[in-house]
C-alpha cells in the first residue's frame, strides 16, 4: 500500500530546514506532528521528600535540555543561588550549548561528552572527588546508574521531572498510513489512549532497539526501523520505504 499520510509522535520541528519538510515536498506526503508524551516538572516540595539539598552537591550531570530547565527551575523555587564554582557535566554539545540559557558559558566549569552517557563517563571519573547530582526523569535508562556505580563516584539521582502520557482522544477517528515512534513511552501512550488499537494495514516506524522491543512486546509489526548503516536517521528510513512502496504513484 502506498504512503500518503504519516503521524510523527514528536513536536513539529522548529527549524525551517528540517528533513521532514524536505520529505513532505519531495515525496508529496502529508506529515502531522503530535507529541504522544510530554514532560511535567516535579514540585520543589517533592524534591525535598527525595532528601535532596542542593547545597550538598558540587557537580551537576545533565543528560538533556529538560534536565537543564528543571534543575534551574527547582534551584529558583528553592531560592538556591547556584555557585559560580558549580561544575556541569553535559552529555552532548547540544546540552552544553543549551546550558548557556542559564549561565555565562566562558565563566563556568563545563565538561562536555560526545553523544552517549558512556562517552561522558571518563570526564566524570576524572573528577571523582566531586559530589554529583543527576537531575533526571522518572524513567532513567538503566545504563546510566550502572555506569555511575561502576565509576565509584559519590552521586545521587533525583526525579526533577516526569514523562506523562498526552491526551490523544481527538485522534480516535483519524487514521494514518504510518505511525512513527522514538521511545517505548510513545508505544505506552498509544495503548493508554487506545487500548483496543489494532495495527491492520498501518505501518509502524521505530527508532532504536528499545522501541523496536516495545512494539514487538505489544504484538505489533515493525515495518520501518532506524538507525541502520543505510538509513541512520528516521527521515532517511521513511524516504527509502516511501520510494519503494509508492513507485508508479
Amino acid at each position: 500500500m502506498k504512503v500518503k499520510t504519516i503521524l510523527v509522535s514528536q513536536p513539529e520541528p522548529k527549524i525551517e530546514n528540517s528533513p521532514y519538510f524536505d520529505l513532505i515536498e519531495k515525496q508529496r506526503v502529508k506529515i502531522d506532528f503530535r507529541p504522544f508524551i510530554h514532560v511535567e516538572g516535579v514540585a520543589a516540595k517533592e524534591i525535598r521528600h527525595q532528601k535532596i539539598d542542593l547545597n550538598n552537591y558540587t557537580a551537576i550531570i545533565l543528560t538533556s535540555r529538560n534536565a537543564v530547565d528543571h534543575f534551574f527551575r527547582i534551584a529558583e523555587e528553592m531560592r538556591f543561588k547556584v555557585p559560580d564554582s558549580m561544575k556541569y557535566f553535559c552529555q552532548s554539545e547540544a546540552v552544553a550549548y543549551y546550558l548557556q540559557k542559564y549561565v555565562v558559558y566562558r565563566k563556568r566549569k563545563i565538561y562536555v561528552g560526545k553523544r552517549t552517557f558512556a562517552e561522558l563517563s571518563p570526564l566524570i571519573k576524572k573528577y571523582k572527588d566531586e559530589k554529583f547530582l543527576l537531575p533526571n526523569t522518572d524513567k532513567v535508562k538503566p545504563a546510566v546508574p550502572e555506569i555511575l556505580n561502576g565509576l565509584g563516584v559519590d552521586w545521587k539521582q533525583a526525579t526533577f521531572y516526569k514523562t506523562v502520557v498526552s491526551d490523544l482522544s481527538d485522534l480516535a477517528d483519524v487514521s494514518y498510513d504510518v505511525l512513527v515512534f522514538f521511545s517505548p513511552s510513545g508505544i505506552e501512550s498509544l495503548f493508554q489512549n487506545f487500548p483496543d488499537f489494532e495495527q491492520k494495514e498501518t505501518r509502524i516506524a521505530v527508532f532504536g532497539n528499545t522501541t523496536i522491543k516495545a512494539v514487538q512486546d505489544k504484538g505489533l509489526r515493525v515495518d520501518i526501523s532506524a538507525p541502520t548503516p543505510e538509513t541512520p536517521s528516521m527521515t532517511m528510513a521513511l524516504e527509502k520505504y516511501i520510494e519503494k512502496v509508492n513507485k508508479g504513484k
